[in-house]
């Protein structure tokens, strides 16, 4: 296959599944504690790409940080902002993760962003603020501020990973994971109730959740997220998440009957448009006069 053809294979692969994911994450959060609901997620990620690990040599503290920022306490502030939100409200605000990756691209990768993408970065921040103007999602302030976090932890964890090297995409896919899920059962110990009940009562539609999360949502998405993400820049693999609000309106509408009102579809079209400006703007590298240091530079 041609390269131009794969890397959009993979670009609107990842948007699907994590698009659909979200929808099918929303009603299992009915059911379950959304942190324990990641925490399982991650264990059947874990028991499907353990047998692919390789030894990752100095890297391991690396990995660890990585699954604590982009698997654990990402996923915590998302799903648990997720639960006060709709599937779709929650799409979009996630998006705001693009205008961050360029935040922290220009802050730690020496990428110097145009003016248009700044434009962007503040017009998208502006359609979430026009988002909260629906009532329905006005009245979860909460919940969109936990989601805004995780759009932060996210983006922080993916320029941590192109600073991984020698690894691939299967193998930190499964390293996150099996490092990850039991950080995650340790954070629903201390901040969810009710865990023993949910897993008590909990049927085969929602364990069938439970599997798509963990084997399509996450082995499957990131794996192809990891591999995009090490055949192109991140400014380049960016672009293919836009179309993710719109698997998540789509599946929303089909699965769990959400209509989108005026004025959630008004912000949304603005922080698309904001996102646009930014993905479609190229990033000028800062010239380098020495090497780039070989050890990964810290991140906050």
């Amino acid at each position: 296959m041609n390269a131009r053809l794969m890397d959009m294979a993979l670009g609107l692969g990842v948007a699907m599944v994590w698009g659909i994911g979200l929808v099918f994450a929303k009603a299992a959060i009915a059911h379950f504690p959304p942190i324990l609901l990641m925490a399982f997620r991650f264990s059947v990620t874990a028991l499907a790409l353990v047998w692919f690990i390789k030894p990752s040599g100095g890297q391991i503290r690396m990995l660890l940080l990585i699954s604590f920022i982009s698997a654990t306490l990402q996923y915590s502030l998302t799903f648990t902002g997720l639960s006060g939100l709709e599937a779709s409200a929650t799409a979009l605000i996630i998006q705001l993760e693009i205008p961050f990756l360029v935040i922290i691209g220009a802050i730690f990768l020496k990428e110097t962003p145009g003016w248009r993408r700044w434009v962007g970065i503040t017009i998208a921040f502006f359609g979430v603020y026009q988002i909260t103007g629906e009532p329905r999602i006005g009245n979860a302030l909460w919940s969109v501020v936990l989601v805004i976090g995780g759009g932060l932890t996210w983006a922080t964890g993916q320029a941590m990973v192109r600073h991984l090297k020698d690894i691939s995409g299967l193998t930190i896919t499964a390293w996150v994971a099996v490092l990850a899920f039991p950080q995650l059962f340790v954070m629903s110990a201390f901040f969810e109730t009710g865990q023993l009940q949910a897993i008590q009562s909990a049927g085969w539609v929602v364990w069938s959740t439970v599997a798509y999360l963990g084997l399509i949502m996450t082995a499957l998405g990131y794996y192809m997220w990891y591999t995009l993400i090490r055949r192109i820049p991140v400014s380049e693999a960016a672009p293919y998440l836009l179309t993710l609000p719109l698997f998540s309106m789509a599946g929303g509408r089909f699965f769990l009957g959400e209509i989108a009102t005026i004025q959630t579809l008004l912000g949304g079209g603005i922080i698309i448009s904001g996102i646009a400006l930014i993905v479609f703007e190229p990033i000028k590298k800062v010239p380098q006069t020495k090497p780039k240091p070989t050890a990964p530079p810290s991140f906050p």
